[in-house]
């Protein structure tokens, strides 16, 4: 599994970095930069599936 960012949708408020800061990260620009493509474990998913705007997703590699 891979996380996929949906970059059109997302708002960059966040919440993902708050989560899991070591894979997640929102510039000061409200970009959103993928950290790590490390494995995906349950703070990760945590943090794809709480995304208000739906920008992330977990996909097959």
């Amino acid at each position: 599994m891979k996380i996929s960012v949906d970059r059109s949708r997302c708002t960059g408020i966040g919440i993902c970095e708050s989560i899991a800061p070591e894979v997640f990260e929102v510039d000061d620009d409200g970009t959103l930069r993928l950290l790590s493509d490390g494995p995906i474990d349950a703070r990760v998913e945590r943090a794809v599936h709480s995304c208000p705007a739906l920008a992330l997703s977990l996909v097959e590699d």
